[in-house]
């Protein structure tokens, strides 16, 4: 039989055999350091963690990214990455029952065009809000988008900023009650929109969260301490509501939807 694959822990350098580190759902089990650079997770992934198995009902499967500018190798590129994940656009939306309670989630993947937001992100994100708004259901929205707004998409990109977030205003106002869980990366538009607006904002640790990333500060020539944009600091700062480990996600809003229950 051929040797297990070996994974080395970026923080405290143990060797774990890949079954277990899959089984610790990308965590190390040793040190708990949640593993970002080539092992995040993928929204299929996600969504097996944290909602009732066979619940999931998908929302607009069949949206997907064009290149309404004809950005030279876009295609090629979205395609490459669809491909590769088996998805037809970067997030599933839909609604499911996590601990029992009927929600709207969307569950983003960080591994289609660098989880850069594009139109489609925004149009779907958009539509989830006005579903969750229209059947009074609870909404959790996983945001993994650290590549900012899509630069292929231009002003069209852009706009899912505003769009965005005056559907979580409109949302809001009804009573109704929003989870945006962070992960890393989480930056750029959608930290500057949606991802902010929620009710409870819940990050795991490490993330790293804000608006502008280090290439852009570097630009200016900014130099900030490099604490400034994690998950950590901002809870410090009363930026983040909580930080919460991978494993206990489920169960944490499990306990935030009960406890805002009808």
């Amino acid at each position: 039989m051929p040797e297990e694959k070996k994974i080395q822990c970026d923080n405290c350098n143990i060797s774990i055999s890949e079954s277990e580190f899959l089984k610790s759902l990308k965590v190390c089990p040793h040190c708990n350091y949640h593993h970002q650079k080539g092992y995040y997770l993928t929204a299929f992934e996600r969504l097996n963690l944290l909602v009732d198995g066979g619940t999931f009902v998908e929302y607009d499967a069949d949206l997907y990214s064009l290149n309404p500018l004809n950005f030279p190798a876009y295609e090629e590129k979205l395609s490459s990455d669809i491909q590769k994940t088996g998805l037809r656009s970067e997030i599933l939306t839909g609604e499911a029952l996590i601990g029992g309670y009927r929600t709207a989630i969307g569950i983003g993947d960080p591994h289609i065009r660098m989880g850069s937001v594009g139109s489609v992100i925004g149009e779907k994100i958009t539509r989830l809000i006005e579903r969750a708004t229209e059947k009074r259901l609870p909404l959790i929205i996983v945001s993994p988008f650290g590549g900012g707004m899509r630069m292929q998409e231009g002003t069209i990109s852009l706009m899912q900023m505003a769009k965005t977030a005056a559907a979580c205003v409109r949302y809001m106002e009804t009573g109704l009650f929003y989870i945006s869980v962070l992960t890393h990366v989480t930056m750029g538009g959608n930290a500057a929109s949606f991802a902010s607006l929620a009710h409870v904002i819940i990050a795991e640790p490490g993330t790293k969260y804000g608006f502008a990333g280090d290439p852009t500060r570097a630009s200016i020539g900014m130099e900030m301490p490099p604490e400034v944009q994690t998950a950590e600091y901002q809870l410090e700062y009363g930026m983040i509501d909580m930080i919460v480990q991978r494993k206990e996600m489920r169960a944490t809003l499990i306990d935030l939807l009960d406890f805002c229950s009808d």
